[in-house]
């Protein structure tokens, strides 16, 4: 961003009170909200939200070490020295005085502004529409899916006086919020996308929900909507009748639309519309062959009509129209190397976000960034590569890679850094060679002229077609779900064993690291240690500490659990052995009780002599004590589950008392949180949860699917009735059937128990049962029923298909059908 502001001006304009050291030459050009992505710290001002799952006034010390000088807080530190630091901007409400801000930023523009809302499609609309506007206007856009109360004022922030149109989408989950969202965007023109269930639950019904999401168009002249839904036809034109300067523009099958959908035809690849617009027949082919795309990209063709941009080249902008990749996602490169694909944004904001996530969810230590020219930037070369260089270093980027005329004449910005150039993607793929990429990661940022396509496609591992995929934002969801549940001040340990429940260790204790967890859980030493190796450097525990590898422990600084006497002792002396100084006395051990479920811990005879011990020898110290509810998401055993916590209390007492000293403690998992707060105590250890499975059905329908088991159809034959299919002939045919054969088998995970029809995997949302026995590789489903080709996805378990019901169905739990899937099945991680 060129446009800047002294810390005087914000101040005014968020109507705060300043204090401390505010150097009036000191200009602010970027906003902050989230600690971890500070990138300029000298031009930046850090807004300390509050929010019920956290507070940025926590993170004031550290962001001030790193250099920040602009602070906007509701109360003054109480450390004195920190106002001698740097500026302190006093407001009521954090939140609000970024959104006054932004507002008073808008002002100053008098560009044309595009609003988007609805419940679905507001991140493609927005795309495409800024693709079919982009050789007229000179558009800044939200990055990504930002459009929530802090995503959209970071996104309207960017406006600068070379923009020329911003389109900027706006979500809400409550009443209330899209007024102030209306302020900071003030649209002069609007698409209402559609409306949907997201977010029911936040308002009393859906012509509610739509009237407040129309507040985003109180100023607006225009208005684009469907208006084949009833309930939104009617509510929009009841809504505008007491706005006389609103022109609504409708669109849909209805023949007193607009602009009237007359006629659809999908083909293979493309789908081909007839559209009667003010009378005249207008036909688009258009490349995509859903729903849900078609409505999309209405939508932006009834905007291009309306306004007048209808010209003769809009049929060759629609054919060229790409697919919007709403996620982040990571693969197996070549070479040991993993690879994330974003040719989503390429602007400086979201090549931050994309080396954040390459930084968080990338183990090996060298990272590698691919980037071309980043078109439309407006702002001169030698600002935008000086502040990507800058960026790079910041990010601690191993090795950089520019492509492009422009990034490659501004070589000497990225001077220090080990960094090579190329004019063009072809030179790229013709003079780099592929095998010196190895042990390393890689981020491919590309322009869309580019065609990075081609780079990911040397650089990427080609591999067995069926995938483990893991939607870090659902975990994330999931996570802050359950911090809602918990009182004031209790801790999280994250269990990361068992392979993070068949998802992947360093990944996911990746992101449970970047959000701030207090322990991470694993069952073994090797575990802990492999996280260290990957850069894990928060607390981990290990609950079971194996006797022939305790030195781990120490050095790689793994706090066991401790559950007999036994190990105890012997801890003793490997600690003696790994401890050399005084110093290193208080290695954290964590006590495990037997309250009741009668595995591993203490039991209550033998407290005694676990005092007499641990008060003895100073070499080890209690952090935490703990056990384990037997069946906390069994009501029939609540009475059991409120005895084990007396016991418990009782236990930990002695303890404490013995010992001299406090520690935390923890008994609730991830059922108990829900369905025993009283068992919360010090820290709860939430497992399954993150996930999206909870024996509380309330609180299971608030989560989201993370785990998505997938393959693909290889192969489609009709076979005659009368003939069998599979080993032992078992899958007998008593009619003609279209077989597809699937390649994911009992050693990918997909339990045997399901062969002969009693499962089935979902194709094209419909249910295909397997027939005959499932194989080591591969299995077969009946898609006589189904519409389905060869290279169609097949779902194991996902959103469509929860793992609950197939392990109803197999008699078991989630936790052994996660665990169960193998490890040759590749696990995809995405992010938004």
């Amino acid at each position: 961003m060129a446009v800047s502001y002294t810390i005087q001006q914000i101040a005014g304009l968020t109507g705060g009170n300043l204090y401390g050291n505010s150097d009036p030459k000191n200009e602010i050009r970027f906003l902050l909200t989230d600690s971890r992505r500070l990138v300029f710290p000298q031009s930046a001002a850090f807004f300390a939200l509050e929010t019920s799952k956290n507070n940025g006034h926590n993170y004031i010390s550290a962001l001030l070490e790193k250099g920040v000088s602009c602070f906007v807080v509701s109360r003054l530190p109480e450390n004195k020295e920190w106002l001698e630091k740097a500026a302190f901007i006093l407001t009521n409400n954090t939140l609000e005085a970024l959104q006054k801000l932004v507002a008073s930023h808008r002002q100053q523009f008098s560009i044309p502004v595009i609003g988007i809302t609805g419940s679905n499609g507001k991140t493609i609309v927005k795309e495409w529409l800024s693709q079919l506007l982009a050789d007229r206007f000179f558009v800044v856009k939200n990055p990504k899916s930002y459009n929530s109360q802090t995503g959209v004022p970071l996104s309207v922030w960017q406006m600068d006086h070379f923009h020329e149109m911003g389109i900027f989408e706006a979500g809400i989950s409550q009443p209330g919020e899209m007024e102030k969202l209306e302020k900071v965007i003030r649209p002069v023109h609007g698409i209402f996308t559609n409306i949907g269930p997201a977010h029911d639950e936040g308002f009393p019904g859906r012509e509610n929900k739509i009237l407040e999401k129309l507040k985003l168009f109180t100023n607006s002249r225009l208005l684009v909507y469907r208006c084949d839904n009833t309930m939104i036809d009617e509510t929009i034109r009841q809504w505008a009748q007491h706005r006389k300067d609103l022109k609504l523009f409708r669109w849909g099958s209805n023949p007193e639309a607009h602009m009237q959908l007359v006629d659809v035809e999908y083909n293979d690849n493309n789908t081909w519309v007839e559209l009667s617009v003010s009378g005249k027949r207008r036909q688009y082919t258009l490349p995509f062959t859903d729903d849900a795309s078609l409505e999309n990209v209405l939508h932006c063709i009834a905007y291009m009509h309306c306004c007048g941009f209808a010209d003769g080249a809009l049929s060759e902008k629609l054919l060229q129209l790409q697919p919007v990749a709403m996620r982040l996602q990571l693969r197996q490169g070549i070479n040991n190397c993993t690879l994330i694909d974003d040719a989503y944004n390429s602007d400086v904001l979201s090549l931050g976000v994309a080396l954040d996530f390459l930084n968080t969810q990338v183990n090996q230590r060298e990272k590698t960034l691919i980037l071309s020219d980043i078109l439309q930037a407006g702002v001169s070369a030698s600002r935008l590569y000086a502040d990507v260089a800058e960026l790079v270093r910041a990010k601690n980027i191993s090795n950089f890679i520019g492509i492009g005329p422009d990034v490659s004449s501004r070589s000497a910005d990225f001077k220090g850094l080990n960094a090579s150039f190329f004019e063009s993607t072809e030179d790229f793929l013709r003079d780099h060679d592929p095998s010196l990429f190895r042990d390393q990661g890689i981020l491919l940022k590309g322009a869309r002229d580019f065609g990075f396509e081609r780079i990911s496609s040397k650089l990427q591992f080609k591999d067995h077609q069926t995938v483990l995929e893991i939607d870090l934002d659902a975990l994330v969801h999931n996570l802050n779900v359950y911090k809602s549940m918990l009182k004031p001040g209790v801790k999280i340990a994250a269990m990361v064993k068992a392979f993070s429940y068949g998802s992947g260790s360093y990944e996911i204790a990746g992101v449970l690291q970047y959000h701030q967890v207090d322990y991470l859980a694993v069952a073994f030493a090797d575990e802990g240690k492999e996280l260290r190796n990957a850069g894990i450097t928060m607390p981990i525990m290990v609950l079971n500490p194996e006797l022939h590898n305790l030195d781990i422990l120490f050095r790689y600084r793994l706090e066991p659990e401790v559950y007999s006497i036994d190990l105890l002792k012997r801890l003793l002396k490997e600690a003696e052995l790994n401890l050399s100084s005084p110093r290193q006395s208080g290695f954290p051990i964590h006590i495990k009780l037997d309250t009741g479920m009668h595995r591993m811990g203490f039991m209550e005879n033998e407290l005694d002599d676990l005092l007499e011990i641990l008060q003895k020898y100073a070499l080890l110290r209690v952090a935490s004590v703990f056990s384990h509810l037997a069946a906390s998401d069994m009501p029939q055993f609540d009475d059991f589950s409120r005895e084990q916590l007396i016991k418990f209390e009782r236990m930990t007492q002695k303890l404490e008392t013995g010992l001299g000293y406090g520690f935390l403690k923890h008994m609730a998992n991830s059922a108990a949180i829900s369905r025993f707060p009283e068992a919360q105590l010090d820290m709860v250890r939430l497992g399954i949860g993150m996930y999206g499975v909870d024996g509380n059905k309330d609180v299971e329908a608030q989560l989201q699917t993370v785990n998505t088991f997938k393959s693909v159809i290889s192969q489609i034959k009709t076979v005659p009735a009368g003939e069998t299919v599979g080993y032992n002939r078992a899958g007998q045919l008593s009619r003609e059937t279209r077989i597809g054969i699937v390649p994911v088998g009992y050693a990918d995970g997909l339990s045997r128990r399901l062969s002969n029809g009693k499962g089935y995997l979902l194709v094209k949302g419909q249910k295909a049962p397997i027939i005959g026995n499932i194989s080591m590789d591969m299995c077969t489903i009946d898609v006589t029923e189904v519409k389905a080709e060869a290279g169609d996805d097949v779902i194991i378990f996902g959103k469509e298909l929860p793992v609950t019901l197939l392990a109803e169905k197999l008699e078991t739990i989630p936790y052994e059908i996660f665990s169960g899937i193998a490890a040759r099945v590749k696990r995809v991680y995405f992010q938004e």
